[in-house]
């Protein structure tokens, strides 16, 4: 597997410990890594802290994010994909679709790459968060 996924996977399982929800994601620029976070909505009680977001504001302000590839766990949502298409991120790699199926189209449609791994561990953490929290994965979607 590769190691920024490694990477956003260790940052999932921080916001599972943590009791909020697994989900994680990594920056990376020229082959280090510049920021990383996690969903942290429940434990800031923060409706926009998610994953992405979280990363974007651990890289700090960089002048410009362009060369930078986005790592998440899950495939992010529009609120999180707008934020990598205003930054200018040309590529997004992904851990899994199947739990939520994103905004792939939509990234494309903005001319950033998008890589989905299919990898069993981000589909299986992240099911089983879904299973046992119906009412905050909902949430987190906006599906109330």
């Amino acid at each position: 597997m590769d190691k920024f996924m490694k990477e956003a996977i260790k940052e999932a399982k921080k916001g599972r410990d943590e009791g909020g929800l697994p989900i994680g994601a990594v920056l990376v620029k020229n082959g280090k890594i510049i920021g990383r976070g996690h969903n942290k909505r429940v434990q800031e009680d923060d409706p926009v802290l998610h994953a992405e977001i979280d990363c974007f504001r651990n890289a700090g302000r960089l002048g410009s994010f362009k060369g930078t590839v986005l790592y998440s766990t899950l495939q992010p949502c529009y609120m999180c994909s707008g934020a990598a298409v205003q930054f200018g991120v040309k590529k997004v790699v992904v851990g899994e679709s199947e739990n939520y199926t994103g905004t792939e189209d939509f990234l494309e449609s903005r001319g950033i790459q998008v890589v989905d791994l299919d990898l069993e561990e981000c589909k299986r953490m992240m099911g089983d968060f879904v299973d046992s929290n119906p009412e905050l994965w909902k949430e987190d979607t906006g599906d109330i």
